[in-house]
C-alpha cells in the first residue's frame, strides 16, 4: 500500500478513485506522564513518553485508514492529512485522525 500526502504518485497513473477513507484513534493521557512532562517542559527538555505514544498512535491511525482502503480494493492512499484534538469532559484524552483517497494504481 503507497500512501502519500500529494494527489499523485511519481511513475504511477492512477487508474480509478474508489473514495475517501479515515483512520481514528484516541489516546488516553496518563497522569505519570502529564507529570513527568510538565518537568521535562520546564527544565527545556522533550518529552519522550509523549513523543513515543504520538508516533504510535499516528501510526495506528494510518494502519486503520490503510485497512479500510484495503477492504474497498485500493493499492494506494493519496492526499494524506492528520488532524489532532483533545476530547473529553476534560480534554483528557488526544484524537488522532487522518484522511485520504483510496485509489488504484
Amino acid at each position: 500500500m503507497i500512501i502519500t500526502t500529494t494527489m499523485h504518485i511519481e511513475n504511477y497513473s492512477i487508474k480509478e478513485y474508489k473514495g475517501i477513507v479515515f483512520g481514528e484513534v484516541v489516546e488516553g493521557r496518563n497522569f505519570v506522564k502529564d507529570f513527568m512532562s510538565g518537568i521535562r517542559d520546564i527544565v527545556g527538555g522533550r518529552s519522550g513518553s509523549y513523543e513515543e505514544s504520538l508516533m504510535k498512535a499516528r501510526q495506528a491511525a494510518l494502519d486503520e485508514m490503510a485497512s479500510r482502503a484495503q477492504k474497498i480494493g485500493a493499492n494506494a492512499i493519496i492526499g494524506v492529512s492528520f488532524q489532532y484534538s483533545t476530547v473529553g469532559e476534560t480534554n483528557g484524552m488526544l484524537m488522532i485522525t487522518c484522511n485520504g483517497t483510496a485509489v488504484v494504481i
